[in-house]
C-alpha cells in the first residue's frame, strides 16, 4: 500500500523550519528530515502521523533504509509532539480517565448506563436493524459534543463518515435548536461519503487526523460494515474483507487515543438461528469489531419505545439496557 502526499498546512502550525530543528536536537538527522519534507509530513499534524504509525508503516511509506531508523523517528516525533505512552500504576490511571470530560447523549438514562457519557480514546459500537435509532443517536452526538463541558459536551466539532447516505441536516438543526445551537451547529459537523472501501480507508488513514487537529472531538462511522459487506463479495474474500476492517478500525483507534477524541461506529445485524427455534440478532462483522470495540450496544424497537442494551463492556454490565425515544426534537428518555 503506498501513501500519498499528506496536506498538512494549516493556521496556527509551526513553520517546517522550525519543526526540522525540533527533530534534530532530538537527534534526526538530515536524511530523515528530507523523507519527511518529501512526504508532506514536516508540520505537527505530519508528526502525530509519524507517532500513530507503526516502524513497519514508516519503512514502507517513506522509503526508510532500515526498522531502526523508523523507530528512532517515531521516538523523536513523539518526544516533539509531547505525546506520552508510558506506563503507570492503576491508581495513576483511575485518576487520570476521572479527569477526562465525558461526552453527553442528551439523553439522561443512556448517560447513566454510559456511567457518565462517552469517554474520549474509546470506541463505542451501536448495532442494530435499520430503524432502531443508531443513526438518530449518532446525529445527537453530532450536536451534543459541540456545547461546552460544563453542559456534557467537549466543545468541539464532529467528523461524520456516511456509508449510507443516511445524513441529515435538518435533523442537526432541529436537535441543536433542542440544545440551544440552532444553525450554528451546522458548519461544526463535516461530513464525508465514501463510495467505496478504498475511499473510506484513505480517508480515516490519511485525512482524519486533520479535522481532528482542526478542532474534531467526535468521528462516526455511520456504518462501519455497509461498504465491506457490498463490495467483498462471497467468501473467498472473507478473509480479506476482516484485514480490511481491522485496519480500518485499528487507525480509527490510534487516531481517537492521540487527540483524545470520542470514536463511535454503527453496525448491522445478523440473523442467528438457534436449535430451539429462537433467532438471535448479533452484530455484523465477526470477531474482528467484536475485538476492536471498547463499548458494544445492541439497538432494538420495543412497544412504542426504544431500548439500548450492553452487549460487552469493560466497565458496563453485560445486559444492562435502558428505554429512549425518538421524537421531532432528537433521542430522549423514555
Amino acid at each position: 500500500m503506498g501513501m500519498q502526499r499528506h496536506s498538512v498546512s494549516g493556521r496556527g502550525e509551526k513553520g517546517e523550519r522550525e519543526i526540522a530543528e525540533l527533530l534534530k536536537s532530538h537527534g534526526v538527522g538530515p536524511t530523515l528530515i528530507a523523507k519527511l519534507k518529501g512526504a508532506g509530513l514536516l508540520s505537527p499534524r505530519g508528526l502525530k502521523f509519524v507517532v500513530a504509525a507503526t516502524p513497519d508503516e514508516l519503512v514502507e511509506w517513506l522509503s526508510l533504509s532500515s526498522y531502526e531508523s523508523a523507530v528512532k523517528l517515531r521516538e523523536a516525533a513523539k518526544a516533539a509532539v509531547g505525546y506520552q505512552s508510558s506506563a503507570v500504576d492503576a491508581a495513576q490511571l483511575m485518576e487520570l480517565e476521572e479527569r477526562l470530560p465525558k461526552l453527553t447523549t442528551g439523553v439522561k438514562g443512556i448517560d447513566e448506563l454510559l456511567q457518565g457519557g462517552l469517554r474520549p480514546g474509546e470506541l463505542y459500537e451501536f448495532a442494530g436493524e435499520f430503524g432502531t435509532g443508531k443513526t438518530q443517536l449518532c446525529h445527537q452526538l453530532a450536536v451534543t459534543v459541540q456545547l461546552p463541558e460544563e453542559k456534557g459536551g467537549l466543545s468541539g466539532k464532529a467528523v461524520y463518515i456516511d456509508t449510507e447516505g443516511t445524513f441529515s441536516p435538518h435533523r442537526i438543526l432541529a436537535m441543536a435548536e433542542r440544545f440551544g445551537l440552532g444553525r450554528s451547529a451546522l458548519p461544526a459537523v463535516t461530513v464525508y461519503r465514501p463510495l467505496n472501501t478504498g475511499e473510506l480507508e484513505r480517508f480515516v488513514r490519511e485525512e482524519l487526523s486533520g479535522y481532528l487537529e482542526d478542532g474534531a472531538k467526535l468521528v462516526v462511522i455511520d456504518s462501519v460494515i455497509a461498504l465491506y459487506r457490498a463490495q467483498y463479495r462471497g467468501m473467498e474474500w472473507l478473509a480479506r474483507r476482516q484485514q480490511a476492517i481491522n485496519y480500518l478500525l485499528d487507525w480509527l483507534k490510534r487516531w481517537a487515543r492521540i487527540y483524545s477524541a470520542v470514536a463511535v461506529i454503527t453496525n448491522q445485524v445478523l440473523t442467528h438461528p438457534l436449535p430451539s427455534g429462537v433467532a438471535l440478532k448479533l452484530p455484523a462483522g465477526g470477531n474482528i469489531i467484536a475485538h476492536a470495540s471498547t463499548h458494544r450496544f445492541l439497538m432494538r424497537k420495543a412497544g412504542d419505545a426504544w431500548l439500548i442494551e450492553c452487549i460487552d463492556s469493560p466497565r458496563i454490565a453485560k445486559g444492562a439496557s435502558v428505554q429512549f425515544k425518538i421524537t421531532d426534537a432528537g433521542v430522549e428518555d423514555a
